[in-house]
């Protein structure tokens, strides 16, 4: 279980590497091309039309950049979320799945004539504990505050 915890952290900041480190490259190229652009524009515009207007050309430019990096970057945030979600339902149908194989309800059993009622019902009481603290902390992790 822990081993599978820290994978999950892995991957995710695997991810979150990835698409960072992709965000700066596409960044640094956007920024040289759309200068070079808009010095063009900015040159071209100037020379027709004048000051005021190159400067609103350069502008407009750079806002319609802009625009399109915010908005692929909404788009792969949405799928990486997307992803996430399919992933955790996965795991809580194995994990259900699980709980219902008749060998592990037969050891179960047991457990309970093996240990005895009167001893086993602190300890059942403490894992209930513990499995309910662990799961509100994953349903926590889960939900992401908006951005």
């Amino acid at each position: 279980m822990l081993q599978r915890l820290i994978a999950d952290v892995q991957e995710s900041t695997g991810h979150a590497v990835r698409l960072t480190s992709l965000a700066m490259a596409t960044a640094a190229g956007l920024f040289v091309t759309t200068s070079f652009l808009c010095a063009a524009a900015f040159v071209a515009v100037f020379q027709r039309y004048g000051l005021v207007a190159a400067c609103l050309t350069g502008a407009a430019i750079f806002f319609v950049v802009t625009l399109i990096a915010a908005i692929s970057y909404m788009v792969r945030k949405r799928a990486i979320n997307r992803r996430a979600s399919r992933t955790a339902d996965t795991a809580r149908s194995a994990a259900q799945s699980v709980l219902a194989d008749p060998m592990l309800l037969a050891s179960g059993l047991q457990i309970v004539r093996m240990i005895g009622v009167k001893r086993l019902v602190p300890i059942l009481a403490v894992g209930g504990l513990a499995l309910g603290i662990f799961v509100s902390r994953q349903a926590g992790e889960s939900q992401s505050p908006a951005e």
